[in-house]
């Protein structure tokens, strides 16, 4: 509750953000709720000492570990491998942990990627492209510019161990995509939106509402929270019309049930603001690496209100 009151406090509503980021291109400028943005003056709740703990392990952490970008939470030992270095801890100054922001297993949340399952050549791809300045985001001040700083950094050795790692692990159902006319009132808590907890709800309004189920827990980096994806009504089928038709279906590249093929990563049951923020980057330019080149064309005609349904359809999909 004391974040919630803090956020309200410092944070404008998603429509007030929308105002703040959408004049420059109109109906076309990057919306809002895909790519929320902190206040300059957002502070997380202080530390009140307390260690934290979650549901399904035995082990607890720190206030300031659950914070620190060098160290990355392992709650779930036995669901997965030991980490490599590189995940684990990363390597100072410049080399966050893989595993702090895209959590011990990988499946990271609404403000960035889910990593497991990705094939191991295209997550090496990924961190080549944001070196060399063609993976870049729509809009400033936010955790792409890490990621960039990030990779310049990184040696291919510690690229290619976390890419090993990451590859190697399942992938897992973690969002539940909801069809409805109105949504709880956001905040921005740290690149994604969170509940309020006002009770208080608005129109959705042609947005998708990604909020994690527990907050604590996912600040926490507890790898077995869910999220809810508040989606428009009818976009869902609308959203299938537009992945299997017209001349270039998703599944001619991404395989027959969209789980990936080959080199080609999976887009079924993805983070529906993750993967706007893609079809939305490479429309306008700033993700720009070779493996992004044959989308450029199937994105050119769409519409942000494409690209929402198209989204809401594929984060529906059981991975």
């Amino acid at each position: 509750m004391l974040r919630v009151l803090l956020l309200l406090a410092c944070t404008a509503s998603t429509n007030i953000l929308a105002t703040m980021l959408s004049p420059a291109r109109g109906d076309d400028a990057p919306p809002a709720w895909a790519y929320p943005v902190n206040p300059p003056d957002f502070k997380p709740p202080p530390d009140d000492g307390k260690p934290r703990s979650v549901p399904g392990s035995d082990r607890t952490y720190t206030v300031p570990q659950t914070r620190d970008r060098f160290f990355a939470p392992v709650w779930y030992p036995a669901e997965h491998p030991p980490l490599p270095e590189v995940v684990a801890q990363g390597r100072k100054p410049g080399v966050f942990a893989c595993g702090f922001c895209h959590r011990a297993d990988g499946p990271g949340g609404p403000e960035n990627a889910s990593l497991a399952g990705l094939p191991q050549a295209y997550i090496a791809q990924q961190m080549a492209d944001y070196k060399a300045g063609k993976r870049t985001t729509s809009v400033p001040r936010r955790n792409v510019d890490l990621m960039i700083a990030l990779a310049k950094a990184a040696s291919d050795e510690e690229i290619n161990a976390a890419a090993a790692y990451f590859s190697a692990l399942p992938r897992r159902a973690v969002i539940n995509v909801v069809e409805t006319d109105s949504v709880p009132k956001t905040v921005v808590a740290g690149w994604f939106l969170a509940d309020s907890k006002s009770g208080e709800r608005e129109p959705i309004a042609g947005r998708i509402i990604e909020t994690p189920e527990d907050v604590a827990r996912f600040e926490n980096r507890d790898t077995h929270v869910k999220f809810i994806a508040y989606v428009p009504v009818g976009s869902i089928a609308r959203g299938k019309a537009l992945v299997e038709g017209g001349n270039a279906p998703c599944s001619a590249c991404h395989g027959p049930r969209l789980n990936g093929v080959g080199n080609i990563p999976a887009l079924a049951g993805r983070s529906p603001s993750y993967l706007f923020r893609q079809l939305y980057d490479v429309k306008h330019g700033a993700r720009a690496g070779a493996e992004g080149a044959p989308m450029k064309e199937v994105v050119a005609s769409l519409s942000n209100e494409d690209m929402t349904a198209i989204v809401a359809y594929l984060a529906s999909l059981t991975p």
